[in-house]
């Protein structure tokens, strides 16, 4: 946990915020004000959440604006504080979730001269809404085929929270990238937990008992699979818990994060991380505040990609010499094929520009 949001954590729910700022763009730095709602996992999910506040903390440094922020932890707080942040006055608020889409319509729709920006959600079509969106089943494309080099058994796995598609995005992605593996070096590694044709699999139906996590990476443990990537928000924790237990008894198996980067986010898993798969969610949420900043806000979704460094596959870190330099430099090119073209990586979910 950041002490941003041990912080948080410790300033309790959604605390209205003291007024300050004004509404809309063009504020000066000194009076411009930047907010943000959570979703009911907090801002300490090791996830989404955490990471669009820490980009908004660094904005906060690099343009000495001032930022407000509320904590959701139920769905019940998502309004309330969402109308605490209209009361501060704030300038641009972000929400951070989809499970925030009617809430911010709401609040946008009475509040037009606000600006706000939804993470992970682009249904909503007002002028002073702009949708923040990840094709991440191109990152996740290059996490599958890591993972497929990478296994021991011959099975990888994945689970999702919920079967939305934020969440089968990562696992469209993860399952053509096992695919291409095999197409490509004549293998037969298994994808268990997603069917990308039925679009059917292994869901847990929750973002916030951690406990459910863990229950579904160990049955995809028993189940053979040895590289495993949760989808599930918080849920990633009880994933890395049980490979972690599971390591004890003579396993071998590895973890892969999404939304952040787990070596920084999640060090408690760094021995069995073998990679993220991120959306680089501080770098959009300081990219809008500027242009908010200088009267430039729009509605058009911002859409994170690998060829806008939106989406990315994380570092290796300390199991890099676990990679092969062959694989390494396979990722390199299949990453540039995706960003030329070349290599199309297609999933229901992904955004439509």
């Amino acid at each position: 946990m950041t002490l941003g949001a041990t912080a948080l954590l410790l300033s309790g729910c959604g605390a209205a915020p003291a007024p300050s700022g004004s509404a809309g763009g063009s504020a000066g730095a000194s009076d411009y004000l930047g907010c943000i709602v959570s979703d009911s996992g907090g801002f300490d999910d090791q996830s989404f959440n955490q990471s669009s506040y820490e980009g908004l903390k660094k904005t906060e440094k690099d343009l000495g604006i001032k930022i407000k922020q509320a904590e959701s932890t139920t769905k019940a707080d998502f309004e309330p504080n969402l109308n605490q942040m209209a009361n501060a006055g704030c300038n641009l608020t972000f929400t951070v979730g989809y499970l925030l889409a009617d809430a911010t319509k709401k609040v946008a729709t009475s509040d037009p001269s606000a600006h706000f920006a939804i993470i992970d959600d682009n249904s909503i079509d007002l002028p002073n809404v702009k949708p923040v969106v990840y094709d991440t089943a191109q990152a996740a494309f290059l996490a599958g085929y890591v993972a497929a080099a990478q296994t021991k058994t011959g099975k990888v796995g994945t689970f999702g929270g919920i079967n939305i598609p934020t969440v089968t995005i990562f696992m469209d992605g993860f399952a053509d990238g096992v695919k291409y593996y095999n197409e490509k070096k004549g293998k037969s590694v298994a994808l268990l937990g997603w069917d990308k044709d039925t679009q059917q699999g292994v869901f847990t139906n929750t973002f916030d008992v951690v406990q459910e996590g863990t229950k579904a990476t160990n049955n995809l443990l028993n189940d053979g699979a040895d590289v495993i990537m949760p989808v599930a928000g918080p849920l990633g924790k009880g994933a890395g818990d049980a490979i972690l237990a599971a390591n004890k008894t003579g396993k071998d198996a590895k973890l892969v994060w999404v939304d952040s980067d787990g070596y920084l986010s999640a060090p408690a898993f760094k021995s069995v991380l073998l990679t993220s798969v991120m959306k680089q969610m501080g770098e959009a949420v300081e990219t809008i505040v500027k242009d908010d900043k200088e009267g430039k806000f729009d509605p058009t979704p911002y859409i994170g990609t690998l060829e806008n460094d939106g989406v990315g596959l994380a570092p290796f870190h300390d199991l890099d010499s676990s990679v092969s330099a062959d694989t390494k430099s396979e990722i390199d090119t299949i990453k540039k094929d995706i960003i030329s073209g070349k290599l199309t990586v297609a999933s229901a979910a992904s955004p439509k520009k």
